[in-house]
């Protein structure tokens, strides 16, 4: 059965030991609630797969099985376990994992003024991107679905702690999906700083950074997660 949505209301209880607090995020694979733990009132996140994206479990067992793999990476949140609830008379399947604090960063940048960052504050959000990308990389992983809507922020002193939320499993090499996720997070620090609105009038060490977003330019100067972190940390200010 196909399902578009599964609109889960806040006080539904779900595998009859969590009830519903509140909806994370949407994705192509499915929806992220906030759940808090019916025993002990620990509050949990909740990944629910459609399940025409979740043919025989396939999806949710990938998905389950990168975050164990990822278990020790800090941006990557802890797998727990796997539920099974009826939705509309069909098996859904759900993937039980830790609740962090935080918000969504499209929800985040909403808040801010112009609803963007400084420079200074953008970089700060890229580099700790990338210490966590590049973390995922040494475990020859990838992320695969980098945007605003998947990636939680919660500011912390001058920076910002991150937590990705999602992932997302594309069928090509893994050499390309590594590459992608280089490109998607400069896209992310374009979109943080305001987007084409405000590009041109960025200095020119940040124009550097985000190469116009042209994926080749991009890949050249930062073939790996390395190379943009170290890059980050060693820049000059104008």
């Amino acid at each position: 059965m196909k399902i578009e949505s599964f609109d889960l209301q806040p006080g539904r209880t779900i595998a009859r030991k969590y009830v519903v607090s509140d909806q994370l995020g949407k994705g192509w694979e499915g929806e992220v609630y906030k759940i808090i733990e019916s025993s002990t009132g620990i509050p949990r996140a909740a990944k629910v797969f459609y399940p025409q994206r979740n043919e025989n479990g396939k999806a949710a067992k990938l998905y389950a099985n990168k975050l164990h793999k990822l278990r020790n990476c800090p941006i990557i949140i802890q797998y727990h376990n796997q539920e099974i609830i009826t939705v509309k008379k069909t098996p859904i399947t759900v993937l039980i994992s830790e609740y962090v604090e935080g918000e969504m960063l499209a929800d985040f940048l909403r808040r801010q003024r112009g609803k963007r960052l400084s420079s200074f504050e953008a970089v700060h959000l890229l580099h700790e991107l990338m210490k966590g990308i590049e973390d995922i990389h040494r475990h020859k992983e990838f992320h695969g679905d980098l945007h605003d809507g998947n990636v939680m922020i919660h500011r912390v002193g001058l920076g910002f702690r991150l937590k990705l939320i999602d992932f997302y499993h594309r069928y090509t090499t893994k050499r390309e999906n590594i590459q992608q996720d280089i490109i998607d997070s400069i896209r992310v620090f374009y979109d943080v700083l305001g987007g084409q609105k405000h590009y041109r009038s960025h200095p020119q060490n940040i124009k550097a950074i985000c190469c116009g977003l042209k994926q080749g330019l991009i890949l050249k100067k930062f073939p790996t997660a390395t190379k943009l972190r170290n890059h980050l940390e060693t820049m000059a200010w104008e």
